[in-house]
């Protein structure tokens, strides 16, 4: 990491360490679930479900794995029933945090997640208080040794991307969310294997936070996505590499 790094640009570094957690595993168990409920259990016919199985086979999920969740979805096996919440917050120095969570008791988790937002310094937000400053976006994240920019270029924004973006030693994809699956096929397509992929909620603008909030913030982050419910977190605090590593250590 160099300069000023944003949560949503350093989440993907952080994923090796996050992933051997095992918390990886149960948050997408819950989303093949859900949605399998939604959408039916047949990937061809269900373009979320197909996102999630090709994530869970991004960190190496069994494929009987993948199979009883999405049965637990459909029905065809007994399983506990989770609910897709959203709740928007505020943390330290005023940053906007957007906090999606799969849970199975909405009371248990907005008392958990307000107790966490209280101890750092942040509080939750009413409805759309935060929402407005975000945009859903589909986002890939891919290593510089791995592609030329031109080349990336080129098939990103002919497979319908918005932007590509120069993030230091990465390259970050943006696209509209209905384009994300075929800009990512695009990209696998050159043999490319990206760091990250996923539709996030990319901020319209930054907050600047330095110091004691800065790390307050590193750690609210990192608290709020080690939550059992969570599912994404995002936040539009900008954080220098130097508050990032003293928080993290």
């Amino acid at each position: 990491m160099s300069g000023h790094s944003k949560w949503h640009t350093i989440k993907h570094k952080k994923g090796a360490a996050d992933a051997k957690r095992g918390k990886v595993f149960t948050r997408v168990i819950k989303e093949l679930s859900v949605a399998a409920r939604a959408g039916g259990g047949d990937p061809d016919m269900n373009p979320r479900l197909r996102t999630i199985i090709a994530e869970a086979k991004s960190v190496n999920m069994p494929a009987d794995n993948i199979k009883r969740a999405i049965q637990r979805g459909t029905g065809e096996l007994p399983g506990v029933s989770y609910e897709e919440v959203t709740y928007e917050a505020y943390g330290p120095g005023g940053a906007a945090l957007i906090i999606e969570v799969l849970t199975d008791n909405r009371n248990r988790t907005v008392g958990e997640l307000r107790h966490t937002l209280t101890k750092y310094g942040g509080n939750l937000g009413e409805t759309n208080s935060v929402a407005w400053m975000f945009h859903k976006k589909g986002y890939i994240v891919i290593e510089k040794a791995k592609a030329s920019e031109d080349t990336l270029l080129a098939a990103a924004l002919d497979a319908g991307a918005d932007d590509l973006r120069d993030d230091g030693d990465s390259w970050e994809v943006v696209t509209p969310p209905d384009a994300f699956q075929q800009v990512l096929d695009a990209v696998k397509a050159l043999g490319i294997e990206p760091a990250a992929a996923e539709i996030a909620m990319l901020p319209q603008n930054y907050v600047k936070l330095e110091g004691k909030p800065a790390q307050q913030m590193v750690k609210l982050m990192d608290i709020l996505e080690d939550h059992e419910d969570s599912k994404k977190v995002w936040s539009n605090a900008d954080i220098e590499e130097k508050e990032i590593e003293a928080s993290l250590a």
